[in-house]
């Protein structure tokens, strides 16, 4: 896996509203959490991923965290709906990674093809620092524990 955040333009959906960034500016002096999902709209994603982060939102900006990001292999337009389909999701900013780049770059990209959902992002967390990932959480096939909001509380 690299390990430093990829100069590669993508849609940010922040507060609603969409724009093109290229992800390594976007991210340049902040710290921030990535958290990575197979799909918007599908079951644990929906019900549970981003549900912690949103709960959990302001105890971790307090650790000394800018923003939280999720991450997903879907267009903007996708996220921007997912996105706001839950009350305070607009405190999560969407990275859609719609042709899979980042997630490929990153070594991070899964065939979901037996799901029908093709190509798709592994489920993971991670903690980057002016673009230098410092810690990286990859679930196992099937798994929702270490890349959980719960779990990055307490190693943020």
């Amino acid at each position: 896996m690299n390990s430093i955040i990829p100069k590669i333009e993508v849609p940010i959906i922040e507060k609603g509203i969409t724009s093109k960034v290229f992800l390594s500016e976007e991210l340049k002096n902040k710290s921030v959490i990535i958290f990575g999902v197979p799909g918007a709209f599908t079951p644990t994603c929906t019900e549970k991923h981003m549900p912690g982060f949103i709960k959990l939102y302001q105890k971790i900006i307090n650790k000394g965290i800018d923003n939280i990001y999720c991450l997903s292999v879907n267009d903007n337009f996708v996220m921007h709906s997912w996105i706001l389909s839950y009350t305070d999701g607009d405190r999560i900013i969407g990275i859609a990674d719609g042709n899979g780049e980042i997630s490929q770059n990153l070594n991070l990209l899964t065939d979901k093809s037996k799901n029908f959902m093709g190509m798709r992002s592994k489920r993971f967390a991670m903690i980057v620092r002016d673009n230098i990932i410092e810690k990286t959480f990859i679930e196992e096939p099937g798994e929702y524990k270490v890349s959980s909001a719960e779990h990055l509380l307490t190693v943020v």
